[in-house]
């Protein structure tokens, strides 16, 4: 049988289960904070949950915590065309940076499930755990031990700044589930998501055809030197450790400058001991992240960033420890999920381009082990990680519409 043409999805309904979930967890300025694994994680969960089951939907949850919505097709031997993303947030993330991709999941069980449609291959939505990695580093833990990329007990020990540990919180919240992570064939995997971006807002493009995703070195730094009082320290005799964060920060940003346009480079956190006005810091812990598209680029940008910041901490007289916490290689999406992809936004009419994708998302794993594409759709300004963060209900919902209508090719075409 071929692929059903003349379905389409609720945008409005897609609209109002964003605005439902977004409550859970939402914060003044209209954003919302719902880091993984905590009681609000849960409550989210709950309710995608309820809301697949209601749609025909059975739903399980693995191991690390992942959570899935199976829909059986006519041959539930075959390997399930799946869709999905995270809902768990940064600290002051927004309404649709993950969520969508799951909400958008679910709309089209919906979809499928008030029209009486059977497909060939079962349709399944996935919730993966800890995308973020706000919480929890590295991002993409729940995704990343489904592919093979991460040991399990090894995550399951990794702990929060608070001392938690991964394995607790999973079982705190009552979602640490019984089936194995990974380990099973996966048809293909389609993820929607907003652009975190400018590029398709300024083309005017509603549809971004994701052909793969950019590589990324993540960094924690500690530099240790010595406190001491400052008003009695001479400028030349002191060892401190803010300043050696300050220049490598900006040794950094450097970095990110001499290899533009396609470079990102960022220090995203630093913490400063012993946080008192009239003592000069002795040490100092940071972190450090590169992007690049070419992983030639990025492994410049690396040596570059490790002999600079050994200059500055010898200059100042610092110990330096630089940890590579995580590096993901750049990802080349399925040429056949990409032309599932691009054909639904032509055959739909939707004004569409190819684009990479800047950010890390759970897709960039499963392309290890599955044929996979994204869709990606504008977001106000390009804004994301922020409670501002903006899209508009028509664009989510086209997005969504080629998310069926590229899950129903595959679910009927590829056996």
């Amino acid at each position: 049988m071929s692929a059903p043409t003349n379905l389409t999805i609720n945008g409005a309904r897609l609209w109002e289960s964003l605005m439902e979930l977004a409550k859970i967890g939402a914060t003044e300025k209209g954003g919302v904070c719902r880091l993984t694994l905590t009681d609000l994680d849960k409550k989210a969960r709950d309710l995608f949950a309820g809301w697949c089951k209601a749609a025909g939907a059975t739903v399980s949850v693995d191991r690390m915590g992942n959570v899935f919505a199976r829909r059986e097709g006519r041959d539930p031997a075959r390997p399930p065309v799946m869709t999905g993303s995270h809902i768990d947030t940064q600290p002051t993330g927004g309404k649709f940076d993950g969520a969508y991709g799951v909400m958008a999941g679910l709309e089209v069980l919906r979809t499928l499930h008030e029209t009486g449609v059977e497909t060939d291959a079962p349709i399944e939505v996935a919730v993966w755990t800890n995308e973020e990695g706000a919480r929890f580093a590295p991002a993409m833990m729940g995704s990343g031990v489904f592919t093979g990329i991460f040991n399990e007990d090894e995550i399951k020990a990794k702990t929060d700044r608070d001392g938690v540990a991964f394995g607790d919180a999973l079982e705190k919240i009552g979602y640490a589930g019984s089936l194995p992570c990974g380990g099973r064939k996966v048809g293909a995997f389609f993820e929607c998501h907003i652009e975190q971006g400018p590029i398709l807002e300024a083309a005017g493009k509603t549809i971004g055809v994701v052909t793969g995703g950019q590589a990324q070195r993540w960094y924690e730094v500690d530099l240790i030197g010595a406190e001491s009082h400052a008003g009695t320290t001479p400028m030349e005799r002191r060892r401190d450790a803010l300043l050696g964060a300050a220049r490598i920060i900006d040794m950094v940003n450097h970095i990110g400058l001499t290899h533009m346009p396609l470079a990102r480079a960022t220090c995203g956190v630093i913490e400063s001991h012993p946080q008192s006005r009239n003592t000069v810091p002795g040490r100092v812990f940071l972190t450090v992240e590169f992007r690049h598209p070419d992983e030639a680029e990025l492994s410049i940008m690396d040596k570059t960033f490790r002999a600079q910041a050994a200059r500055i901490a010898g200059e100042i007289g610092l110990a330096l420890d630089v940890k590579e916490i995580w590096h993901f290689p750049a990802t080349p999406f399925h040429a056949d999920c990409i032309a599932a992809v691009r054909e639904a936004a032509k055959t739909r009419g939707y004004p569409h381009r190819d684009i990479i994708s800047g950010a890390g998302h759970d897709a960039l794993y499963l392309a290890r082990v599955a044929p996979t594409a994204m869709i990606f759709v504008p977001c106000a300004d390009g804004i994301s990680h922020n409670e501002i963060e903006s899209a508009k209900p028509e664009d989510l919902a086209a997005g969504c519409q080629v998310l069926l209508d590229a899950m129903l090719r595959r679910a009927y075409e590829v056996k």
